[in-house]
């Protein structure tokens, strides 16, 4: 089972995608952001490459798409709250989106 982040990790771990455009989810430990690309075929491509590193990881998103906006949600629903895994593929995602 996948531990719930400390509050040194979590300082650690999600400070710097909170400094990235991530978001905390209220009532929720969790973290989200919106990705938004040129187009529909952009937008797509991203999920596409993000579910590759999901399934590799065992970790799935939480995420709708609208266009060209990918909302996405990260949580451990087994830790209850952040986990490491969540600072990890929020990394993944960020690079994948190109920032």
């Amino acid at each position: 089972m996948t531990e719930k982040l400390t509050d040194s990790e979590r300082v650690e771990q999600i400070d710097p995608l909170l400094a990235n455009g991530w978001a905390m989810t209220d009532g929720r430990d969790a973290i989200h952001k919106t990705f938004v690309f040129k187009n529909f075929v952009e937008a797509f491509g991203f999920m596409t490459r993000a579910a590759i590193w999901a399934e590799k990881w065992n970790h799935h998103p939480e995420w709708s798409n609208v266009y060209k906006s990918v909302d996405v949600t990260l949580t451990t629903h087994d830790a209850d709250g952040l986990s490491a895994l969540d600072a990890k593929l929020g990394a993944k995602l960020d690079t994948l989106a190109g920032g």
